[in-house]
C-alpha cells in the first residue's frame, strides 16, 4: 500500500497542528500557575539569629626588645678554644656543608650534612684523628642531628635563648 503524505499537508492541517500546539502550551501554563507553592507570607516568617560572642581581650606574648647596637657578648675561651657543654657553629664551609660523621675520623661514614650558621652543643671530645680535632655534637632542636665534626669548622658562640 503506498501513501501520499503529500495530499495530507494541507493548509488546514497545519492549522490544526498549529491550534493544537497552541491548546497544549496554554495548557502547561495553567497547570504551572496552579501547581505553584503559595508565596510565603511575610507576617508569618520569624528571622533566625545568631549571636556570636565578643572577641575576648586575649593578652599578647611580652617580645623581649633586643637592642641592635648592644655589644654582643664574646666568649671567656681563647678563640678557637672548646670544650664540652658549649654551644658553636658550624662556619668556613663555603656553602658546601660539613659532614658529620658516626665516628672521629675521615674514614668514619658521614650521618647528615650541618650547614654554615647551624648551632649544636658539644656533648663530648676532643678526639684527636688524621690531623684533626673531632667534638661530639648534638643539635638543640633534633637529637637524632648528632656525630662528629672537625674543630676547624667550629666556632664558639654563646648560649641561644630558652
Amino acid at each position: 500500500m503506498k501513501v501520499d503524505f503529500r495530499s495530507a499537508l494541507t493548509p488546514r492541517a497545519f492549522a490544526g497542528a498549529i491550534l493544537i500546539a497552541l491548546l497544549l502550551l496554554a495548557l502547561t501554563f495553567a497547570w504551572m500557575s496552579w501547581s505553584a507553592p503559595p508565596p510565603p507570607d511575610p507576617a508569618g516568617m520569624m528571622a533566625a539569629m545568631t549571636l556570636i560572642p565578643a572577641p575576648t581581650g586575649t593578652p599578647l606574648p611580652q617580645i623581649p626588645t633586643v637592642d641592635p647596637y648592644a655589644p654582643t657578648p664574646t666568649p671567656t675561651l681563647a678563640p678557637g678554644q672548646l670544650t664540652t657543654g658549649m654551644y658553636v657553629q658550624i662556619v668556613g664551609t663555603g656553602g658546601v656543608g660539613l659532614n658529620i660523621r658516626s665516628a672521629p675520623g675521615l674514614d668514619a661514614s658521614p650521618r647528615f650534612m650541618g650547614f654554615d650558621t647551624e648551632v649544636f652543643l658539644i656533648q663530648d671530645g676532643p678526639r684527636e684523628r688524621d690531623g684533626y680535632t673531632w667534638w661530639y655534637i648534638v643539635s638543640n632542636y633534633d637529637d637524632g642531628r648528632a656525630g662528629w665534626a672537625a674543630s676547624n669548622f667550629l666556632e664558639a658562640m654563646p648560649s641561644p635563648a630558652p
